[in-house]
């Protein structure tokens, strides 16, 4: 991974206002995902290495040099304290976060609802197409932290769940 090129990405950034940019290398089986966040400062980018023309979320970059985002003061961001047995479910992908399966139906889960490893938590639309989101765990939603309509990242929490 050339790291002149994504500083030269960045500034482009800056310049143009971008809010967002992705780049796909086939040929050298890369895809460089960045994104500004809401006070300017910089997401961490995501870098993939592609197989078989599929993203492989979490593999390495090549290049050997780890890249990191954030405010430019290289500081690191710690998640905050939980409670024993409490679990964020992260986000599996980029898209829109739907609580239910229409406007007028109740929400997938709630505060208080009981999940096991198949109960379908939400929806995440992603290039218009509704993908439902399964619990993959048992136990009991403690907190839902964002909001019906509300654009998720991959990694993203989105529910705490109190496992068994």
């Amino acid at each position: 991974m050339d790291l002149k090129l994504i500083r030269n990405l960045v500034r482009i950034m800056e310049r143009g206002e971008v809010d967002e940019l992705e780049i796909e290398d086939d040929k050298a089986g890369l895809r460089v995902h960045l994104r500004r966040g809401p006070s300017g400062g910089y997401a961490a980018p995501s870098v993939m290495m592609m197989q078989g023309g599929a993203s492989q979320p979490g593999a390495p970059a090549s290049g050997g040099m780890p890249l990191s985002g954030g405010g430019g003061d290289g500081a690191a961001i710690e998640a905050p304290a939980r409670a024993a047995g409490i679990e964020e479910f992260l986000s599996p992908m980029i898209g829109t976060f739907y609580a239910s399966p229409s406007p007028d139906a109740d929400a997938f889960a709630t505060t208080g609802s009981r999940v096991s490893d198949d109960s379908v938590i939400c929806i995440i639309e992603a290039m218009k197409v509704m993908n439902e989101i399964k619990a993959e765990t048992s136990g009991e939603i403690v907190e839902v932290l964002v909001e019906n309509g509300e654009p998720v990242e991959f990694g993203q929490p989105l529910f705490l769940i109190k496992t068994r």
